[in-house]
């Protein structure tokens, strides 16, 4: 006899854990206490690591002093380099303020603000070597200013006057310096990491000593070239470093439903048979630390490595966006993991290297060094008076021998 079924079958789709309104709410994510998360070796196999994305990688406890096995990895750390990384991150939150504002103005047509997002790009970059390459997408601007990248020329970019070092070819925040190891940044989701895999491949063939670094967010997880990344990466093992930042939020989607729920996105990871850390990406040394574990293997000849870096984006997705309509409302000061910039700041403190004048000093110090540079590039235009590059500009470095319907087209222009 068969048995009568009445309950219906239901789709399930991930809802976030508050809307506008509602009492923020992060219980969903499994966060492991400062310094709990083991120190796999550098050679591990990914089958002796299929715990690790389980596990967070924290270093920095509430008062700001290392523990546990990664801060014995990453050992003491020079406080210059500390302080660099706090001047480093300072320095990208204020350009995205006045960025913000300048969009408001109409002096450039987007922005993309990384606020509390900072640590990782600023402390990834620490560990890269000339002739290493990002492939990065919108919101890692800090890997730019961590690399000395002139802020003039970012502003440039974004005005799209005539010092604009891409004559216009990119849309605003979509910044290129191969000088600076920060290859174009493309507009289509997870073709970064595709990029980079290819690019590592290409450094292990010819036998070089360069690595490479892949950068999306959560969102993108859900883009097919994800899948075709972490499988070539799986096959051939190309020197590499996969970085998948988790901010919460892809556009007003929440991440859980690319990441199946609470489901942490480096478990993907094990599917692919690759090594996978799931980092706090709000703790300065954490991401020294795991930044320097996936760097030095892929150096070592030992591949690819995927990390998933747990933050919280606290603006919203770009200047067309409002946050407020989808999240709860004060949700980034819920944020258990706090602010990268404060907690590197009582590291420092706790350390006798900086103190709360000294802090208050080097932001003003940031913040007129910024005003200048706005200063500098603004007086080359800005959309909003008309200062563009030049129209010709547009025909120059696409092909090798311009065609002749361009050729054409271009003297037709008069351009």
């Amino acid at each position: 006899m068969v048995q009568d079924i009445t309950s219906k079958i239901r789709l399930h789709v991930p809802e976030p854990p508050a809307r506008p309104g509602e009492a923020p709410n992060f219980d969903y994510l499994p966060l492991a206490a400062p310094g709990e998360t083991r120190l796999p070796p550098l050679d591990s196999s990914p089958e002796d690591m299929r715990d690790m994305p389980w596990g967070l990688v924290r270093i920095m406890d509430d008062a700001g002093k290392p523990v546990g096995p990664w801060a014995d990895f990453l050992g003491e750390v020079d406080p210059d380099l500390l302080r660099k990384g706090l001047r480093d991150m300072m320095t990208t939150r204020t350009i995205d303020k006045r960025m913000q504002m300048a969009q408001r103005q109409g002096k450039t047509t987007n922005h993309a603000q990384s606020t509390g997002e900072e640590a990782i790009a600023c402390g990834f970059q620490a560990t890269l070597k000339q002739g290493d390459m990002n492939f990065p997408t919108y919101r890692q601007q800090g890997l730019l200013f961590a690399a000395g990248f002139p802020i003039t020329s970012y502003m440039n970019q974004l005005f799209g006057n005539s010092g604009d070092p891409l004559e216009g070819r990119q849309l605003a925040v979509m910044q290129s310096s191969r000088e600076h190891g920060f290859f174009t940044i493309s507009g289509n989701l997870a073709t970064q990491f595709v990029q980079a895999v290819g690019w590592a491949m290409g450094s292990a063939i010819s036998e070089d000593t360069k690595i490479a670094a892949g950068w999306i967010g959560d969102g993108a997880a859900a883009e097919g070239d994800f899948h075709w990344a972490m499988l070539f990466a799986s096959v051939y093992k190309p020197p590499v470093v996969l970085n998948l930042v988790n901010n919460q939020w892809a556009i007003s989607t929440f991440s859980g439903l690319t990441g199946g729920g609470s489901l942490p996105f480096a478990a993907r990871g094990i599917g692919y048979g690759l090594p996978a850390l799931r980092v706090d990406g709000n703790d300065f040394l954490a991401v020294l630390a795991a930044s320097k574990w996936a760097t030095e293997r892929a150096r070592a000849g030992l591949g690819p490595t995927f990390i998933e870096w747990l933050t919280y984006r606290v603006a919203s997705h770009t200047t067309s966006d409002d946050a407020g309509a989808y999240r709860a409302r004060d949700e980034a000061g819920s944020w258990p993991l706090g602010d990268p910039i404060e907690r590197l700041k009582t590291h420092l403190i706790a350390r006798a290297e900086w103190s709360e004048e000294r802090h208050v000093q080097a932001l003003a110090e940031v913040e007129d060094m910024v005003k200048t540079e706005q200063k500098k590039s603004e007086a080359l235009g800005t959309m909003l008076d008309g200062g563009t590059a030049p129209a010709g500009a547009m025909f120059e470095h696409v092909y090798k021998d311009m065609p002749e319907n361009l050729r054409r087209q271009r003297q037709k222009a008069g351009i």
